[in-house]
């Protein structure tokens, strides 16, 4: 059971700060999904002092934007939560931060650091001092990424409040070591169902036991390969695991029932649906309940606002193997790719860290990206997008 951290004194953010500085600032603010409140609080309250920028708010998502009637919107989006803390070396809990090194070799340690909290205070700084960009600009800082899809603060938003996430591209910050990786997975979790007949452990030929009927389905999944898909160039690695079991009711009695939970990531030329339906016939002969699933999104990288993003870091794209909300901005039909500092393996690890160069970079390619010219192609829109007057902020319980 996680327990969530207190609520603690009102936290304050210096957006002007160093990034690292300001890393290790949100960092050790803990929002752990479900307590991100806090940290919501802070972001709001930072933001509001940023007279170019109008603030919105929706439960603890907080949606910050430009009016200068530019010709092209980007949105730029990332999660608040965090995954429940880990554990350094000595044992210790792995916040508050710490860091190692010096200069361009400087790394910033500590639970949150690359997923994702070092591509929010990009965005934070970033939203703060880029007063006049050339292309309007939609800040997003959202909750409950980390747990169930239903719970998603951006999911929210895009029911509740879909014009506050309008764009013609959007980037999230996801950690990428600094890249642009293009689209997403998607994700399906189900639990099969064993069943036996319980019986004194004393005398295990009078039941069935369930927790050795699980052997022949863990041997099929990890011999099972699923394999890699090329999807618009990019090429996406797919896997198939058992990611938990429980079963048994006490030490002398033959289980009666065994659950495990199988996640499934699969590349996005498959919905959600088929991917379910592939899985199914894998398992034929099983009871199969499925528990979560979210589509994955198709990288769109041929999309001239997508393609900018990509020119801008100067480097060729790559897949993105996990699943990130990309694919909320693709069903929205926002082409959307994933650009954020640390390397996206150390995501969730207790050893979690983020390098402040990846930092910088993140940061120059946006401010570039965000000030030059734009070359999309884009007609000009006329005049300032809808919305309340630059400055104000609402708030809307949820």
């Amino acid at each position: 059971m996680t327990t969530l951290p207190t609520a603690g004194p009102p936290a304050a953010l210096d957006l002007s700060a160093d990034l690292a500085d300001l890393l290790q600032a949100v960092c050790d603010v803990e929002s752990v999904s479900g307590a991100e409140t806090r940290l919501a609080d802070a972001v709001e309250a930072a933001l509001s002092a940023c007279a170019h920028l109008e603030v919105l708010r929706d439960g603890d998502a907080v949606v910050a934007r430009t009016h200068l009637g530019r010709a092209s919107r980007v949105v730029v989006a990332g999660h608040l939560d965090t995954v429940p803390l880990g554990r350094r070396e000595d044992g210790s809990p792995n916040l508050p931060t710490w860091r190692t090194g010096e200069g361009a070799g400087a790394v910033v340690h500590g639970r949150g650091t690359c997923d994702m909290k070092g591509g929010v205070a990009v965005a934070l700084s970033l939203a703060a001092s880029l007063v006049e960009p050339t292309r309007d600009v939609t800040w997003v800082f959202y909750d409950h990424e980390e747990v169930e899809a239903e719970l998603n603060g951006l999911g929210r938003l895009v029911a509740s409040h879909p014009d506050w996430l309008a764009g013609d591209v959007a980037v999230l910050g996801e950690p990428t070591s600094a890249a642009v990786e293009g689209g997403c997975n998607g994700t399906l979790r189900v639990e099969v169902h064993l069943r036996g007949v319980p019986a004194h452990s004393a005398r295990p030929w009078r039941g069935r036991n369930a927790v050795h009927a699980a052997a022949p389905l863990l041997a099929l999944l990890a011999e099972h390969d699923p394999g890699e898909r090329e999807v618009d160039g990019l090429v996406f690695r797919q896997s198939l695991q058992a990611v938990g079991i429980r079963g048994g009711t006490a030490g002398n009695v033959v289980p009666d029932a065994c659950v495990v939970t199988v996640n499934h990531r699969f590349a996005p030329d498959r919905t959600l649906a088929q991917a379910e339906a592939d899985l199914r016939e894998l398992l034929a002969g099983y009871e199969v309940v499925r528990t979560d699933g979210a589509e994955g999104a198709r990288p769109g990288l041929d999309r001239p606002a997508a393609a900018a993003v990509v020119a801008a870091t100067g480097e060729e794209p790559r897949a993105k193997l996990g699943w990130t909300d990309v694919a909320r901005f693709s069903a929205l039909g926002v082409p959307a790719v994933n650009l954020g500092p640390g390397d996206p393996l150390l995501a969730h690890a207790d050893d979690e860290r983020c390098p402040v160069a990846d930092l910088h970079r993140c940061a120059d390619v946006l401010r570039t990206w965000l000030t030059e010219p734009q070359q999309d192609g884009l007609q000009e829109r006329g005049g300032p997008s809808g919305g309340r007057a630059a400055g104000a902020s609402a708030t809307i319980t949820p």
